[in-house]
């Protein structure tokens, strides 16, 4: 079947969750496809029964549909090519691995384990990297007629060229040129008669006429075996992009061993989708703009290989949470205060609050909806705190004046009749005027004592009318009696 687009494809294992380096392997090959107005394909790679995870699938699918990158072919919606199941496919790859043995690329092996352990031994001991020593690499006809027909168990194994040089370009790395006597032969068809990773790997990507593979650099090394494959076959090679991958710090990548977050994670911690995928497609890639805020239609338009970088990208979360800063303050006001209420009332269960003005207060200062409970948590009841919180050397205040503040704004409050943003602000500020102070001298107290925190969504005022009058006077209070003693 002849393709004349580009033809992308992700192609996960179901071992677990879904890794952040591997959404961003989807996410590029989504965007190389669709800024080509092509295919993203889906398969589904699981001949490693061993690591199969019940339920992975599901994640697989669930993952891709929330963060929209829709596949045009896959195992749920079909396509020219299928299955795309890749246990489906078992009957054909060793069809090929024989053609591969008849044009005398690939042989049949029947070595033991207790054999190639001996080996390895050996090399180690030695001091020579592990490979397989080409034993079964020149057995006759009539030998390996005989073995076969003696039930003697066998690998089928790629044979490698002894001499010269293999060389693949890549899209990131550019031409990259290895000696051939370095590479080993590797086995293409197990003992069990089912292909290995990277054999059913390159059928697939053919016969399913992928045009441009994106992948980890990890598989850099085994390129030129895949590149030799294509060869052997007379097939046309796809484009390479290989990615750097996506570390935690300069030495350690991304692991959920080491307790990093996986894309469910990330939505666990009150992250957007779309800030997630934005933030993604940031890890070793530049748009050729200023811009770092796309929605996923714009990542398509901006998406260009030349963008990919070869150094591994660290996972910055204070980047991550500037960008989902950036979508939060995008919603309008109506629509973050019914996302941000289920976050309020985690900890704020007033119902005489003017929700709409708190969440007014919130969106501003929210980076992720996880921060919502902790900065609203002195709403139903001020929270115990220290009087060194008064003493704040850029407002200038100390124990001191800031017991004298909150002793001449108690009447001030105590005499209003009307309590609103405006009323309250009017106030207070003749107050500042009438002292001659600097605003912070008067309006840091009052943060403070109706608060108890140093952080708040909002300043003194802001807090004063979300409290209401009675309660901003009761704390007011409290502070001259806690500065007092």
């Amino acid at each position: 079947m002849t393709f004349n687009e580009v033809r992308t494809r992700f192609a996960p294992s179901p071992t677990g969750y879904m890794h952040v380096g591997n959404l961003r392997t989807a996410l590029y090959a989504f965007l190389l496809a669709k800024k080509h107005n092509g295919t993203f394909i889906l398969r589904i790679e699981d001949t490693d029964q061993q690591r199969l995870v019940e339920g992975a699938v599901d994640i697989i699918y669930n993952t891709l549909k929330t963060t929209g990158l829709i596949w045009d072919e896959g195992p749920d919606v079909g396509g020219p090519v299928g299955p795309y199941v890749q246990s489906e496919r078992m009957g054909m790859f060793k069809e090929y691995a024989l053609k591969l043995v008849e044009s005398g690329h690939a042989y049949y092996c029947f070595c033991t384990k207790e054999k190639l352990e001996e080996v390895r031994t050996i090399q180690q001991a030695s001091n020579i990297a592990p490979r397989y020593d080409g034993h079964c690499r020149n057995l006759s006809t009539d030998e390996v007629q005989a073995n076969l027909e003696a039930g003697i168990p066998y690998v089928i194994r790629q044979k490698m060229p002894t001499e010269g040089t293999t060389s693949f370009d890549d899209e990131v790395y550019g031409t990259i040129t290895v000696e051939n006597t370095t590479l080993d032969d590797q086995v293409l068809i197990k003992a069990d008669g089912m292909p290995t990773y990277n054999f059913a790997n390159v059928v697939d990507d053919h016969t399913m006429g992928i045009t441009h593979v994106i992948r980890g650099n990890e598989y850099l090394s085994s390129t030129p075996k895949y590149n030799l494959l294509y060869e052997a076959f007379g097939w046309e090679k796809p484009v390479y992009v290989h990615c750097a991958p996506v570390m935690k710090n300069h030495t350690e990548k991304l692991s959920k061993r080491n307790g990093d977050a996986s894309f469910e994670d990330l939505l666990a911690k009150g992250y957007l989708t779309e800030a997630i995928i934005n933030y993604i497609a940031l890890l070793g890639w530049s748009p050729k703009g200023e811009n770092e805020v796309f929605e996923l239609s714009e990542l398509i338009q901006e998406f260009d290989i030349d963008g990919i970088s070869k150094s591994p990208a660290i996972f910055d979360t204070a980047k991550l949470k500037a960008i989902n800063g950036a979508y939060i303050r995008k919603f309008a006001p109506e629509k973050f205060a019914e996302l941000a209420l289920p976050y309020i009332r985690q900890t704020c269960k007033r119902e005489d609050i003017n929700v709409e003005l708190l969440a007014a207060m919130l969106q501003p200062r929210t980076e992720t909806f996880n921060d919502i409970p902790e900065q609203v948590d002195f709403i139903d009841e001020l929270p115990e705190y220290s009087n060194e919180l008064y003493c704040h050397k850029k407002m200038k205040t100390n124990e001191e004046n800031s017991l004298d503040a909150l002793q001449r704004v108690l009447p001030v409050f105590e005499s209003m009749d009307t309590w609103n943003l405006e009323s309250i602000h009017e106030k207070l500020f003749e107050l500042i005027s009438e002292m001659g102070v600097k605003n912070g001298i008067i309006l840091w107290p009052i943060r403070v004592a109706v608060s108890g925190k140093q952080f708040t969504p909002g300043g003194g005022i802001d807090l004063a009318e979300i409290l209401g009058k009675d309660e901003s006077i009761k704390r007011i209070k409290k502070g001259i009696e806690q500065l007092s003693k």
